[in-house]
């Protein structure tokens, strides 16, 4: 009996062991199992945080709520430049609700506007902007899509192609020649060159845009009037509006940043209703004369786009939009680079020289500048290009906005945030540029340099920006940028006033203006003074 005892024991050890091991070993496989399963999730984890879930590019630290907003300088163009010495060529500034991703590299600048360029066509528009532009109606501010297709086909096609640009040079000529007989009636007498590129580019838009619509004593009115309009926009776009960060409290306009605009676009849309009145009603001999004479300008180009809205949906709306665009653009920032270059070659009279001796050749004494000579000036546009380098008119061009998330360089840059590319300082980087700081036109004649041009294709260089949403008004730009300048330096020679020293400091803005007014005296160059009358 007892030995039957022992033999049951020992059964019952053995199986009680045996069940042991076996659960022991199904115990192996859970946790195989479980480890498996934590690998093969982790890497599913890191693979979906690859595509758009990287950290935040790092940036200054600052208030809890309010983020960086009390620490912004007046000049955030260098104050930019300095954080991306410290925190890298992409940064976040955190400004109340809102981030501001800024990129002070060409390699990133290329990444967003050509590698990444559909995601980045997006603008972080401001209230102030919308309400200048009729809720955006026009180009610059327009947000990628049907609408932006259309008015930029519009624009490239009918008024920035080389046929209409062309079609408008009599135009051009007319008022290049009437600004410098307007110079010569002051000769030896200072001239705020500020003041006068800005009054050339003005009448040279009124010109280009309507014609002999607007003369006399009407033009002169407006022109005093549009220049104050101009300014007070410009304030009231760089003005800090609490809207702009907070979205859901724009339709409170608690700062009355878009009343003050809409004012200002009340008088605005008044004078181009009485324009556009004006033309429909213009008929006969004698204007059609005209128009065959100095070629269609854009106001009747326009027009006839309107009249074929069923086909192209063009409207009016559109048009004032364009011309409001075409002005602010066409007479600040092209006057801006005039006064820049002039500034610089006051600054570097063997400069000077040097683009006057190649007027001589070209053009000769007893001739004035033709838009036809442009080509052949090689130095004159290496003076332009290191002015556009040195002083880049809209120093972090227009903001972008990411149509969804994305990487950057490493880091996540988030759906709906504002892009600023900070032109100047990528332009006057010294990993880039010898001698960044000083003006050396001679550089674009290097071989390093002198393919680079201003379309934005070497992004070491890209004063107008890149990609879909580069400058649409760049093409003419590229005419009467260097018409005026080389019509002023060909027909004058320029001075200091006695006891000046200018300094050439900028003032950060939208467009990035001369701190201290540029006056200069001209005297008389061209041999033969009947070329002035």
């Amino acid at each position: 009996m007892a030995a039957v005892d022992l033999a049951s024991e020992l059964i019952s050890n053995v199986s009680s062991w045996r069940s042991e091991v076996l659960n022991q070993k199904a115990g192996a496989k859970m946790l195989v199992s479980i480890a498996l399963f934590l690998i093969a999730w982790y890497v599913w984890i890191a693979r979906k945080w690859s595509k758009g879930h990287f950290p935040l590019p790092p940036g200054p630290r600052g208030l809890p709520l309010i983020g960086f907003l009390p620490f912004l300088d007046t000049e955030l163009h260098s104050q930019f430049e300095k954080l991306a010495k410290i925190y890298g060529p992409i940064m976040n500034v955190r400004l109340l609700n809102k981030n501001v991703i800024v990129i002070s590299s060409p390699e990133l600048a290329r990444e967003v506007m050509r590698d990444l360029d559909a995601i980045f066509a997006n603008r972080d528009v401001t209230a102030a902007a919308l309400a200048m532009t009729y809720n955006g109606q026009g180009i610059v501010w327009a947000q990628n899509g049907p609408h932006l297709r259309l008015v930029r086909r519009v624009c490239s096609r009918e008024l920035m192609s080389n046929k209409a640009l062309d079609n408008i040079y009599p135009l051009r000529r007319r008022e290049v020649r009437q600004a410098v007989r307007e110079v010569f009636s002051k000769i030896n007498t200072p001239i705020d060159l500020s003041e006068i590129t800005f009054q050339i580019l003005l009448n040279l838009m009124i010109s280009i845009m309507w014609g002999a619509t607007l003369d006399g004593e009407g033009r002169r009115t407006l022109s005093k009037e549009f220049r104050q309009w101009t300014q007070d926009a410009l304030v009231l776009q760089t003005k800090f509006n609490v809207s702009d960060l907070f979205p859901v409290l724009a339709r409170f306009d608690i700062q009355g940043v878009v009343r003050e605009m809409n004012k200002l676009s009340i008088w605005l849309d008044k004078v181009f209703d009485s324009i556009i009145d004006q033309r429909r009603k213009m008929d006969g001999v004698e204007g059609e004369d005209e128009k065959k004479k100095e070629g269609k300008d854009f106001m009747n180009l326009l027009l006839q786009l309107t009249e074929e809205e069923r086909k192209t949906t063009f409207t009016v709306t559109n048009m004032k939009a364009m011309m409001v665009e075409l002005l602010v653009g066409g007479t600040n920032t092209t006057s801006t680079m005039v006064a820049w270059s002039m500034g610089e070659l006051l600054k570097h009279p063997h400069i000077m020289r040097k683009v006057q001796d190649e007027l001589e050749q070209v053009v000769g004494k007893n001739n004035v500048v033709e838009e036809s000579h442009l080509p052949d000036l090689h130095y004159l546009d290496a003076v332009l290009k290191e002015t556009h380098r040195l002083h880049p008119a809209i120093p972090f061009l227009v903001p972008r906005s990411p149509c969804e998330t994305c990487n950057v360089g490493g880091y996540r840059v988030p759906k709906g945030c504002k892009i600023i590319i900070n032109a100047w300082a990528i332009q006057r980087d010294p990993k880039t540029w010898k001698d960044a700081l000083e003006f050396k036109p001679d550089r674009f004649l290097t071989e390093e340099f002198k393919k680079c041009d201003i379309r934005g294709t070497d992004h070491r260089f890209i004063p107008f920006g890149s990609g879909r949403r580069m400058c649409i008004g760049l093409p003419l730009a590229e005419r009467m940028y260097p018409y005026v300048l080389a019509s002023l330096i060909h027909s004058f020679d320029w001075r200091w006033p006695e006891g000046t020293n200018y300094e050439l400091e900028d003032r950060f803005g939208i467009v990035s203006k001369q701190a201290v007014p540029l006056v200069a005296i001209p005297t008389a160059r061209l041999s033969n003074p009947e070329l002035y009358s």
